[in-house]
């Protein structure tokens, strides 16, 4: 018998309503729901527990726990809660994100314990685009890297990973997880890059997609192309392939002190409609 409120670790049944909740709020959801879509609530498939909270009998939140710990559509009363499963399991995440105000919420509640963290970026604007960019042109030269360019597009992953996050993917297992990671985008038709000479100028991946959005992740350019406004064109590229081929919305998160990257995302057609914040440990 459920309690008027409760938290549980969710299984395979469960995912229809999961599902439900995810797909409430597509665009900040989409990297969750894109694992569920494809994994289901499996731990072992998921890479993690999805744990639930229910009011009233009716599953109302979610919360990822696996390399990242994710609050879904959390209420401050799951917040808690889940906060609470947190505590008692003891931290197995690399990170923190999600929704800004839950995200913040959570962190708060687990500092104490899990504290301190590397690094709190606790304003990260969410953007979104639904059209082809009307100012930007798109760079011709911008294309789907092929399966056999994984040495050339590697390297540029891991340098973008490197600025991103500030430690390198390839230490602890050598890099292996992040190259099957890299390799699946590639074999998925959603690693983007323009190549010139052998080696990358830009790049970027939809790295989360489903049938109602899609989420741009990993944006780089050449340190020695910077500043010729390739950042734009790249991305109204990669905007127009992802609209014809992936989903109706496509959405980014930047770092609020990114002001260049904010400018030209905004250039290229995409709004601000909301704010993650990731923690880092």
């Amino acid at each position: 018998m459920l309690t008027q409120t409760s938290t549980r670790v969710l299984e395979p049944a469960d995912l229809g309503a999961a599902l439900a909740v995810l797909e409430s709020a597509p665009v900040e959801n989409a990297f969750v729901t894109a694992r569920v879509q494809v994994a289901g609530l499996d731990p072992w498939r998921l890479g993690g527990e999805m744990w639930g909270w229910y009011a009233d009998g009716r599953l109302r939140s979610l919360c990822y726990s696996g390399a990242n710990l994710v609050p879904i559509c959390a209420t401050p009363e799951a917040v808690r809660a889940f906060a609470d499963r947190a505590r008692r399991v003891g931290r197995r995440c690399s990170s923190i994100v999600g929704p800004a105000g839950p995200t913040a919420q959570l962190w708060r509640l687990l500092e104490p314990g899990w504290g301190p963290a590397r690094d709190v970026r606790a304003h990260q604007p969410l953007m979104v685009a639904d059209g082809p960019s009307a100012t930007v042109a798109p760079d011709p030269l911008v294309r789907r890297v092929r399966k056999d360019e994984m040495e050339v597009i590697m390297p540029a992953c891991v340098a973008m990973f490197t600025e991103e996050v500030g430690i390198s993917p390839m230490t602890g297992d050598g890099g292996l997880l992040y190259q099957a990671r890299v390799a699946e985008l590639v074999g998925s038709g959603r690693s983007f890059a323009r190549i010139e000479d052998g080696k990358v100028v830009f790049k970027a991946e939809i790295g989360a997609a489903t049938r109602q959005a899609c989420q741009i992740q990993g944006v780089w350019v050449a340190p020695e192309h910077r500043g010729r406004g390739l950042s734009e064109t790249g991305m109204a590229a990669v905007l127009q392939y992802a609209l014809a081929d992936v989903a109706p919305l496509v959405s980014l998160y930047v770092n609020d002190y990114n002001t260049p990257a904010r400018a030209a995302y905004r250039r290229v057609g995409f709004d601000e409609v909301g704010a993650f914040m990731s923690v880092l440990f």
